[in-house]
């Protein structure tokens, strides 16, 4: 006997795992939170109408809430609602805030300070390997600064290779709780093409002279100039990168009033 042929099904979609549901509601929601349109003291909407409007059911909604609790963006209390908090409550090295901020940050202003945290945790990290380190240590970085001279002419293999000498000097440190923080928004920001910019043609040029310099202050136990070194390199090659329309707009002093 001939069997029948099935009739197509149309594609339906299929509807997001619970898990990935509430992913998707928390990154909107802390991306509404870090752009302002959520600001400080205002009130997240009532359970049910915010519910439908993720299409998502109370349950995911409250998890997804409890997250951004967990990330210090809000605060919830019985009878008042959740309430967003003021930026110093974030947690920033929150992954999905760290992102949202970068993401988000049209003046780069969010890199501005991500670099000069930076510049300061690699700088002390720095002088700490130049006041203490073995002969071991010393040849990994000199091998590292090989590794990025020998890959000059390739663009991404230059830009690990750097990436690996930063790596170096943080594990080296010993200071544990700097190389976290310091790893942790440099692997982020080098995933940002806001933070990568556009190199001048003597960047590379220029960033193995500024590693040469890291190196040599350290090889020669100078914790100060190993730490300027470190300091002047990562702010200038910032500087190098950052984009000539989100420069910095330069402040506008305000006159006195002359007292009457």
């Amino acid at each position: 006997m001939v069997k029948k042929p099935v009739p197509a099904v149309p594609l339906i979609p299929r509807r997001l795992p619970v898990g990935r549901l509430g992913v998707s509601v928390v990154a909107e929601l802390v991306a509404l939170i870090v752009t302002g349109r959520l600001k400080e003291g205002d009130l997240l909407p009532p359970e049910a109408p915010l519910s439908e409007h993720f299409g998502v059911s109370r349950t995911v909604l409250r998890e997804s809430v409890k997250r951004l609790e967990e990330k210090g963006l809000v605060t919830v209390s019985q009878g008042r609602g959740t309430q967003v908090r003021a930026p110093g409550y974030w947690n920033m090295l929150d992954p999905v805030v760290l992102s949202a901020l970068i993401d988000n940050d049209e003046s780069v202003g969010v890199l501005d300070e991500l670099t000069i945290v930076r510049a300061s945790l690699e700088s002390a990290m720095a002088g700490a390997v130049a006041r203490s380190h073995n002969a071991n240590e010393l040849r990994r970085l000199e091998n590292a600064l090989t590794a990025m001279r020998q890959s000059e002419s390739e663009t991404d293999s230059f830009r690990q290779a750097d990436v690996v000498f930063h790596y170096a000097v943080m594990e080296i440190s010993g200071n544990r709780l700097a190389e976290n923080i310091a790893k942790h928004i440099y692997k982020r920001a080098v995933e940002s093409s806001r933070y990568q910019g556009i190199d001048p043609p003597d960047a590379v040029a220029l960033t193995l002279k500024e590693h040469e310099a890291i190196v040599k202050a350290i090889a020669r136990n100078d914790a100060v100039a190993a730490e300027k070194a470190m300091h002047d390199h990562i702010h200038g090659s910032w500087e190098r990168r950052r984009l000539s329309d989100h420069r910095p707009r330069p402040r506008v002093r305000k006159r006195s009033q002359k007292r009457q």
